[in-house]
């Protein structure tokens, strides 16, 4: 497999740097290869505007879709994004490791996707959900929690992981065609001790190890919905 990484953690020390090293390892140990796109140690600037782009489509009202849809037609598009742009045609799984911030992604990350995820470039023109730019690819998360898995059941005080995760998993992952595989989550990583940070390595090594035979999490097909996108009442 081709493994792209995209990390979001300011400090390389924190047990999110450890995973990604330890994927990273395990991977290539398995004859796989890793690219990561490790977000603060590339500086990467989160803000989504002409910076984009090399080219202008109107340089007098500045509209992110129009400048992506001309900058998909003449090649124009920075350098930086393009780079992150051809990492993700490269790679058969793309995994985003990250502490889970204000039950989201870091800035940083979100603003990855505001910039890299291009109309036209990676959706559009029909190309979503099943149809989708990356349709055949798969797609995980791998984040840590402050709190306890408790925490986060559907009767638990911060809300049902699922839920929260539902608008990376669905709205990010599946809208661009991935397969979207059950996300790998390190409970509470500030509060355990040693035993159970090997643990949660030991088995996020057996996660990697077994991609190719993770089932993906069930969506309903684009043929479910009707005209107004509603899913269809099964008689």
């Amino acid at each position: 497999m081709k493994v792209f990484i995209v990390h979001a953690h300011p400090e390389p020390k924190s047990f999110n740097g450890a995973l990604t090293r330890h994927a990273k390892a395990v991977l290539e140990n398995a004859a796989h290869e890793v690219k990561i796109s490790d977000l603060y140690r590339m500086k990467f600037d989160p803000v989504s505007d002409r910076r984009n782009f090399t080219s202008q489509k109107n340089p007098e009202y500045f509209k992110q879709q129009t400048e992506e849809l001309y900058a998909t037609e003449i090649d124009g598009f920075a350098l930086d994004i393009r780079s992150e742009m051809e990492k993700l045609d490269w790679c058969d799984v793309l995994i985003f490791q990250f502490p889970l911030w204000w039950f989201s992604v870091p800035a940083i990350l979100k603003g990855w996707v505001d910039r890299v995820f291009a109309m036209e470039r990676i959706y559009g023109s029909g190309k979503w959900y099943d149809n989708g730019t990356f349709q055949g690819k798969k797609a995980m998360l791998s984040l840590t929690t402050g709190g306890s898995e408790t925490m986060y059941t559907e009767t638990g005080l911060n809300g049902f992981i699922d839920d929260i995760l539902f608008p990376i998993h669905h709205g990010i992952f599946r809208f661009v065609g991935f397969d979207v595989l059950p996300p790998f989550i390190a409970w509470a990583v500030n509060r355990v001790g040693e035993e159970q940070r090997q643990h949660y390595l030991e088995t996020y090594q057996k996660r990697l190890l077994s991609i190719d035979k993770t089932p993906a999490i069930a969506y309903p097909a684009l043929a479910d919905y009707d005209e107004n996108f509603q899913l269809k009442i099964k008689k």
